[in-house]
C-alpha cells in the first residue's frame, strides 16, 4: 500500500491501469479527450504491477482498474468517473 501511496502525488492526475482492459482504455481516453495529461501506470507491464493490484484492492478499489486518483485522492474507478461525467452539465 505504501508503494501506491508513493506513486499518487507524482501528478494531478493518476491512473492505473491494464493495457488489456476495455474500461480501463475507455478511462484514459476520457481524460485525454478532456485535454489531460495523467500519469498511467499499466499493471501489466511494470515491475510487481500484481502487488500494486493488490494494494489498490486493499484501498477499496474493485475492480482494481481503473483506478483514477486526482489531487493525490482516490475518486473511483470506471463507474464512478463514467457518473461523474455524465453529471457534468
Amino acid at each position: 500500500m505504501e508503494r501506491v501511496n508513493n506513486m499518487v502525488p507524482e501528478k494531478p492526475v493518476v491512473i492505473f491501469s491494464k493495457s488489456s482492459c476495455c474500461m480501463s482504455h475507455a478511462i484514459k481516453s476520457l481524460f485525454c479527450e478532456f485535454g489531460v495529461n495523467p500519469v498511467v501506470y499499466e499493471l501489466d507491464e511494470i515491475p510487481r504491477g500484481d502487488e500494486i493490484e493488490q494494494a489498490l484492492l486493499g484501498k477499496g478499489c474493485n475492480p482494481a482498474v481503473p483506478a483514477v486518483f486526482i489531487g493525490g485522492e482516490f475518486v473511483g474507478g470506471a463507474n464512478e468517473i463514467m457518473s461523474l461525467h455524465l453529471q457534468d452539465p
